[in-house]
């Protein structure tokens, strides 16, 4: 089967999913991810032939991206801040916006990281890896999700540049007075769940069907509660001059900043992304 064909196929498919932009993108992800092909080979090379071992693969790929499932989790991996991580339906797939808070925790050159509601790891692994023996602990409550994280395919990477691998440990992020073993922190992060539960009906259904809820969603009466819970873990555990990086809701912006303010922490940020939307808080 010639790659232009399947590529013709897949846009046909994924034409009631997707603008055709998005599933021309998509389809050169699992063809490069699956084939090793660039998203222009079917072009510059029209007779390049899916080899007959390849082409039940792929069509059992493009069955699953038919039916929604996001084309990260039928790869089983997700491109973040130049690095492939493991991702699986246990862990969200890492968004783009989340780079700027891995490279401003970067710049700050922390030597003693708290990563709350670490999911995959992609924050722990890529402040560790870029910050080469800074030590990160990474908690989240979901022992699957610590499961991918565990295991993501940096040791090598770690042993080369001499970074320390997080530590990752389990616990409840909302249980704000337990024993934690650990600190003091001089930089606290967290890419904690704050989409409203109403903003579901803006969500495309990939996500709400096949994203983990408990990663993504709060109450419409309390969409700020695990940003209480960080404040209070950084009253605890941030050392004195630490400061704190959250990922937010873009429409509650001035309300995570206040949340901070009133915890004590003077010196709060609403910083905007790269679509020019509140997207992080930075406090201290």
């Amino acid at each position: 089967m010639l790659l232009a064909s399947f590529i013709r196929e897949g846009m046909s498919a994924l034409g009631a999913l997707y603008p055709a932009e998005e599933a021309r993108s998509i389809l050169s992800v699992l063809c490069e991810g699956l084939l090793g092909t660039a998203s222009y080979t079917h072009i510059v090379e029209p007779s390049y032939a899916i080899s007959p071992e390849k082409e039940p693969l792929v069509r059992a790929a493009l069955s699953r991206l038919v039916e929604g499932e996001p084309v990260q989790y039928v790869l089983g991996k997700a491109y973040f801040a130049g690095r492939s991580f493991r991702v699986t339906p246990d862990v969200l797939i890492p968004r783009p916006e989340t780079e700027l808070l891995v490279q401003k925790a970067i710049e700050l050159r922390p030597s003693r990281v708290l990563d709350l509601c670490t999911g995959s790891g992609i924050i722990a692994w890529s402040v560790a890896l870029g910050v080469p023996g800074a030590q990160v602990v990474a908690v989240d409550i979901s022992e699957k999700a610590l499961e991918v994280a565990r295991t993501q395919p940096f040791a090598d990477e770690c042993q080369a540049s001499g970074a320390l691998p997080p530590l990752f440990v389990q616990a409840d992020v909302l249980d704000t007075e337990q024993l934690f073993p650990y600190g003091p922190f001089d930089l606290v992060l967290s890419n904690p769940p704050y989409v409203m539960e109403r903003e579901k009906a803006q969500m495309r259904p990939n996500v709400l069907q096949y994203e983990p809820s408990l990663a993504l969603f709060v109450p419409d009466g309390n969409p700020l509660l695990f940003y209480r819970a960080i404040a209070r873990w950084s009253q605890r555990f941030l050392a004195p001059g630490g400061r704190g990086l959250v990922e937010i809701n873009e429409a509650l912006g001035g309300e995570t900043a206040g949340v901070f303010r009133s915890s004590g922490y003077c010196d709060c940020t609403v910083i905007r992304d790269f679509f020019d939307k509140n997207r992080f808080v930075f406090f201290g």
